[in-house]
């Protein structure tokens, strides 16, 4: 390839690779503009700019400005999501149960306090009086989500006799205050770092300990 033909290369939204489609500049440009302006100051001509796609386009593809920010949280939250997809088949022993649900909170402890997800809980908070619905989505696709799918999972180790009778919904739902504790209120606050490797495997081990020994 000659230098000459290096220099025609397309390029996407800055730093997109060339092969990224006009819906994922988009994304990427709307949330990065957001993050730095907030979504108020924010213009669509803005993010049209920054993604190298025409204003007609960009509504052809969302139809507002909101639409954008809903899918920019949405696609980050089920970030959130992914680790929770846990395989068809539930553990057949109490133990390679806790391990899955050490995994679990581990994944969803790193996934969670990355940079980007809590940048997208400052932006609905920031957003909520203005568009509550900003709130509405990310804890549906995120908390809601996460917690209903953890739920239906250790009902599914209930019904093959893994685990004994009990409120699959409450099992769940104490997991991941014990998960958390404070600690993404302390993130949000920027009060303190993001935990390490160490904390986030002990976190996830005392979750998963605190759950077993009820079952």
């Amino acid at each position: 390839m000659t230098q000459r033909s290096r220099r025609r290369e397309p390029v996407g939204a800055r730093g997109s690779a060339p092969s990224a489609s006009p819906r994922e500049r988009v994304l990427k440009a709307a949330f990065a503009l957001f993050r730095r302006h907030g979504f108020a100051r924010t213009s669509t001509l803005e993010i049209a700019s920054r993604a190298q796609v025409s204003k007609r386009d960009l509504y052809a593809l969302f139809g507002s400005k909101e639409a954008m920010l809903t899918a920019c949280i949405a696609e980050r939250a089920s970030r959130m999501r992914q680790p929770l997809g846990l395989a068809a088949a539930v553990p057949a022993s109490c133990d390679a149960l806790a391990a899955t649900l050490v995994e679990l909170g581990t994944s969803v402890l790193r996934v969670v306090s990355h940079p980007d997800v809590l940048a997208v809980y400052r932006l609905a908070i920031a957003e909520s009086d203005r568009e509550p619905e900003i709130a509405r989505v990310l804890d549906r696709n995120g908390r809601e989500t996460n917690h209903r799918a953890l739920a239906e999972w250790l009902g599914r180790a209930q019904a093959q006799g893994t685990i004994g009778p009990g409120d699959a919904a409450a099992m769940a739902e104490r997991f991941f205050a014990l998960l958390w504790g404070g600690l993404l209120m302390q993130l949000l606050l920027r009060v303190r770092e993001a935990p390490g490797p160490e904390e986030i495997a002990a976190r996830a081990r005392a979750a998963t300990q605190a759950i077993i020994a009820r079952l």
